[in-house]
């Protein structure tokens, strides 16, 4: 999510169906915070080689929708909200696509449906940060693709966030089990890209 991720569809058109009306949901709620046009692109892309998707911070759907389109036929896709009132309203934006289920819960309720081909860790640091990140052996398939997404740019290194070293970034960057790449998507906007590492274990990777 983006703080004026919604404010940024004003005026583009051309977008998937699916995608407005989750913009057009979001509008009516006064929810700012959605995925943005760059980064809804980067994921509709990714969500074409997947069968299994999984999104934390659902929000009104914005992100998941940009998933939905890109998804090829038979994919499945498990987003999580921790809002009851914008899960309530994602579930309604999804209510004609059965491929699509929306979770009201704490981010770790998408453990339960892993592990997944793609995976995007969205919303505010859910699983993104802190003391027990998510764990890409527990929820990536192997080969399986990691989105860490709204970042601003680095422009040094090691990058940096408030004033020190961005600890958040740097265990993704560095994880032993993921090959891990930032994206720049504007000037203001980075995604970090991460896949996992065939043959890689739990073991293999200190854990």
């Amino acid at each position: 999510m983006s703080i004026d991720g919604t404010a940024a569809y004003a005026g583009l058109t051309g977008l998937p169906p699916l995608v407005e009306r989750a913009v057009r949901v979001a509008r009516q709620a006064g929810f700012a915070p959605s995925c943005r046009p760059e980064q809804g692109r980067l994921l509709y892309a990714l969500a074409g080689g997947a069968e299994t998707i999984g999104e934390t911070g659902t929000g009104c759907g914005v992100g998941l929708a940009w998933l939905a389109s890109g998804a090829g036929p038979g994919a499945r896709l498990v987003s999580v909200e921790r809002d009851e009132r914008l899960a309530s309203l994602a579930a309604q934006v999804f209510a004609d696509h059965p491929q699509v289920s929306v979770i009201h819960g704490d981010w770790r309720e998408i453990c339960r449906d892993g592990p997944y081909d793609l995976l995007v860790l969205d919303g505010g640091g859910q699983g993104k940060s802190g003391e027990r990140p998510a764990d890409p052996h527990r929820l990536l398939t192997p080969g399986g693709t990691l989105v860490i997404d709204d970042l601003t740019p680095a422009r040094h290194w090691p990058p940096r966030f408030g004033g020190a070293v961005d600890q958040a970034r740097m265990h993704w960057l560095g994880h032993p089990g993921l090959d891990a790449v930032e994206l720049r998507l504007a000037p203001d906007l980075a995604a970090l890209v991460a896949t996992r590492r065939f043959g890689d274990t739990p073991g293999a990777a200190g854990r």
